[in-house]
C-alpha cells in the first residue's frame, strides 16, 4: 500500500491553509456524500495533543466518490477486504495487508469496498514528521514515492499491526510528562519506518527501474509543491531536466494516457473547489487570487476548462 513512513522524512511535507476539519472534508459539503465519523473530534484532539492518533479498526472512509486533500500524514493498513480508491489521479485496488499513505497537500477519492472492508488508520501531524527527520537511521525516503501501495506478507502484517497497538497504548496513556510520551513516539514511528523499509526492499529494487513511475511521481510532488506560481507543463519538465515532449510522452505510460497539462488542471481544479466548499462567502476574485491566478477571467476560464462550467456556477450548484 502507500508509501507509509518513508514520507514521514521525505522533504515533501506541505499542510494545507485552511482550517483542519474543513480540509479533511475537503470538497464534500452534502450530507448524504458523507459518511459520519464519530471520532473525528477525537482524531483531531489527540493528533494536536500527542502528534499522533491511531484507530485499530475503521469500516468506512471519511467520504466517499469525491476528492479529498489530507492536513496531516495519514497511515493505512487494510485489515481485510478489498478497496478502490484514486490516488493523485491514478486508480489503485487495495486488499488485505496492503499498507500506505496519504500525503499532505495530495489528492485522494475512495471509489468503492467491499462490504467486510476494515482497515486500521494512524493520523501523524506535520509537527511530528518533521521531528521524526532526526530519530530514523535510513535517509533514502525519496523511494517510497515512486509507487504508493506497498504490499505486506501475513508475518509483516502482524508486526505492522503489533506496532501500531504499541502507537495507541503510547498515545493514550496518561503521562503527565508530555515531551516524553512525544519521544516514545517518535521512536516507535522510527523503528515503524526500519520495519517499511526492510520489507518494501525488492520492491523498491523492481520500481526503481521504472522510470515512468520515477518521473510521474516527481512531476505529482512538483505540482504540489509550485501549483500556484505555475501551471505550465514546460516548466515542470525543465526542474526535472526533460525535454517537455520526451517528458509528456513517458509520463502517458504511467498515466493512462492523461497528459500532464491535464493532471495539472484537474489537481488546481480540485483545490478550487476545495476553497470554494470550504469558504463559501469568499468571492470567485479572492479565490483566484488565492490560487495564484493574476485576474478573476483567467481563474473563471481555466476552471471552465477542467470542470465544463464557471466558478460562479459551481458555487451556485453546491448552495
Amino acid at each position: 500500500m502507500l508509501p507509509i513512513f518513508a514520507f514521514l522524512l521525505s522533504k515533501c511535507v506541505i499542510c494545507c491553509c485552511y482550517s483542519k476539519k474543513s480540509c479533511i472534508f475537503a470538497a464534500v459539503k452534502d450530507k448524504d456524500m458523507m459518511q459520519t465519523d464519530t471520532t473525528l473530534d477525537q482524531l483531531l484532539q489527540s493528533v494536536e495533543q500527542n502528534g499522533v492518533c491511531v484507530e485499530k479498526e475503521r469500516h468506512v472512509f471519511l467520504v466517499s466518490g469525491v476528492d479529498v486533500v489530507f492536513p496531516h500524514v495519514v497511515l493505512l493498513l487494510c485489515l481485510r477486504g478489498t478497496a478502490r480508491v484514486m490516488f493523485d489521479m491514478q486508480e489503485l485496488s487495495i486488499e488485505k495487508n496492503d499498507f500506505g499513505i496519504l500525503m499532505p497537500g495530495h489528492v485522494f477519492r475512495h471509489i468503492a469496498c467491499s462490504e467486510n472492508y476494515a482497515y486500521a488508520r494512524v493520523v501523524i501531524s506535520a509537527e511530528m514528521v518533521s521531528e521524526l527527520k532526526t530519530h530514523a537511521f535510513s535517509h533514502d525516503s525519496d523511494k517510497f514515492h515512486y509507487t504508493p501501495l506497498c504490499h505486506l506478507t501475513d508475518v509483516q502484517a502482524k508486526r505492522v499491526m503489533a506496532l501500531l497497538e504499541l502507537l495507541e497504548a503510547i498515545a493514550s496513556h496518561d503521562l503527565n510528562d508530555l515531551q516524553l510520551r512525544r519521544q516514545m513516539l517518535l521512536s516507535q514511528l522510527a523503528v515503524g519506518y526500519e520495519f517499511i523499509n526492510y520489507y518494501r526492499r525488492e520492491q523498491d529494487r523492481l520500481w526503481a527501474e521504472n522510470q515512468s513511475v520515477k518521473l510521474y511521481t516527481q512531476f505529482c510532488d512538483l505540482v504540489v509543491e509550485h501549483y500556484k506560481e505555475n501551471r505550465n507543463v514546460n516548466y515542470y519538465a525543465g526542474l526535472m531536466d526533460y525535454d517537455p515532449r520526451y517528458f509528456s510522452k513517458v509520463f502517458r505510460q504511467y498515466s493512462n494516457g492523461l497528459s500532464p497539462l491535464g493532471w495539472i488542471q484537474q489537481y488546481v481544479a480540485t483545490q478550487a473547489k476545495l476553497i470554494m466548499d470550504t469558504h463559501p462567502n469568499q468571492t470567485v476574485k479572492e479565490t483566484a487570487y488565492q490560487l495564484g491566478f493574476p485576474t478573476t477571467a483567467n481563474f473563471c476560464r481555466y476552471f471552465k476548462h477542467a470542470t465544463g462550467i464557471y466558478p460562479q456556477e459551481y458555487k451556485k450548484r453546491r448552495g
